[in-house]
C-alpha cells in the first residue's frame, strides 16, 4: 500500500510537472495579456466604436453605433463623417505635423545633451556613478506637474533667471521666453532628458572596453574608434532612449499648456479641446485613433531594430 501511495503521489508529481512544463509560457505570458486588455484594448475598442459615431445630444454625447430592432436584429451605424473631417480641416494636419516636428526636435537635444551626459557616466568610477545615477533618478521624485511649474517660475519674465541676468547686468530688459516655441523645447527637454540618459548609460555601461583598446593599438584616433566602435555599439541604447523620448513628446500637453503660447498648437491640446471645450467626443475618438496609427510606425521600427539586434 505504501508503494503503491509513492508510486500514485510520484505520478501525481510528474503530472504536476508536465502540466506546468507544457502551459508555463502561457502562465508566464498571461498576467501582461489580461495587463493589456483591460488597459489598452478595451479602450482602444471603446475610442474605435465612438470614432465611427455623431456626436449627439445626450449622456455620453454620440449617437448609438450598434443597436437591435424590435425583431431582434443587430443593426450597425458606421460613420466616417469624423475621419473625413479630419483630412478637410486643416488645423489637425498643422497640430499633427507640429507635434511630430516638436518632438522630433526635442528628441534630437536630448540625445546630443544626454549622450555625453551618460558617456561620462559609464567611463565614471563606481562610487561617482552611483552618484550621478541618483542625481539623473532625483528629478522622479517630484511630481512632473510640480517641475513644469518650478520650470515655468524660473523662465518668467519677473523669474529666476530673468532677475539674476538683471541684476548681473547681462541683460538690460527681461527675456522674452515663456509662451515661445523656445519655452516648450526647453520644458520638453527639461523633462524627459533622464529617459535618454537611462537607457544609454546602460548600453554604454556594459560596452567592452577592450575593444577601444584594441582599436587604438590598431593606429585609430580616439575619435575614429569612437565612431566605429563605441556610437555602432550603443544604437540600442540610442534608440531606446528616443523612442522613450520622442512617443511621450509627440502627445504632450501640459508643457505646451503651461510653456507654451497660442502657436504651439500639439495634438494633446487639440484632443483636450475637443473633449472638453466642444464636447465632439466622435472627432476627438477619431484624433485618438489617427494619432495612435501615427505612433505605431516609430514602435515598429523599434521593434524591428530590436528583434534584428537580438538575432544569432
Amino acid at each position: 500500500m505504501t508503494a503503491a501511495a509513492g508510486r500514485s503521489a510520484g505520478g501525481g508529481r510528474r503530472g504536476l510537472a508536465g502540466v506546468v512544463d507544457r502551459h508555463g509560457r502561457w502562465l508566464i505570458i498571461l498576467p501582461p495579456l489580461l495587463f493589456l486588455l483591460v488597459f489598452f484594448l478595451i479602450p482602444f475598442g471603446y475610442a474605435l466604436k465612438i470614432s465611427f459615431a455623431e456626436a449627439a445630444l445626450r449622456i455620453p454625447p454620440f449617437s448609438d453605433v450598434a443597436s437591435v430592432s424590435a425583431d431582434h436584429k443587430l443593426h450597425l451605424t458606421l460613420s466616417l463623417a469624423n475621419y473625413r473631417y479630419l483630412l478637410t480641416d486643416e488645423v489637425y494636419a498643422v497640430s499633427y505635423l507640429y507635434s511630430i516636428k516638436t518632438a522630433f526636435f526635442s528628441t534630437l537635444l536630448c540625445l546630443l545633451i544626454g549622450y555625453p551626459m551618460a558617456y561620462a557616466m559609464a567611463r565614471a568610477s563606481k562610487a561617482t556613478q552611483g552618484i550621478l545615477m541618483l542625481v539623473i533618478i532625483l528629478p522622479f521624485w517630484t511630481s512632473f506637474l510640480l517641475r513644469v511649474y518650478a520650470l515655468e517660475g524660473i523662465i518668467r519674465d519677473q523669474g529666476l533667471l530673468n532677475t539674476l541676468l538683471l541684476w548681473l547686468g547681462v541683460i538690460h530688459q527681461p527675456l522674452k521666453i515663456m509662451h515661445t516655441t523656445f519655452a516648450v523645447y526647453l520644458g520638453i527637454v527639461y523633462s524627459y532628458l533622464p529617459f535618454m540618459v537611462l537607457p544609454l548609460y546602460a548600453t554604454l555601461e556594459k560596452l567592452d572596453r577592450t575593444l577601444l583598446e584594441a582599436a587604438s593599438d590598431l593606429g585609430s584616433r580616439p575619435w575614429q574608434a569612437f565612431l566605429d566602435v563605441t556610437l555602432p555599439l550603443s544604437m540600442p541604447g540610442v534608440i531606446a532612449g528616443s523612442m522613450l523620448v520622442f512617443i511621450p513628446a509627440i502627445g504632450e500637453y501640459v508643457i505646451p499648456a503651461l510653456l507654451g503660447g497660442p502657436d504651439n498648437l500639439m495634438i494633446g491640446r487639440v484632443l483636450w479641446d475637443e473633449f472638453f471645450g466642444n464636447h465632439d467626443w466622435p472627432v476627438a475618438a477619431a484624433v485618438a485613433i489617427a494619432f495612435l496609427l501615427l505612433l505605431a510606425g516609430p514602435i515598429a521600427v523599434h521593434q524591428h531594430y530590436r528583434v534584428r539586434q537580438l538575432e544569432p
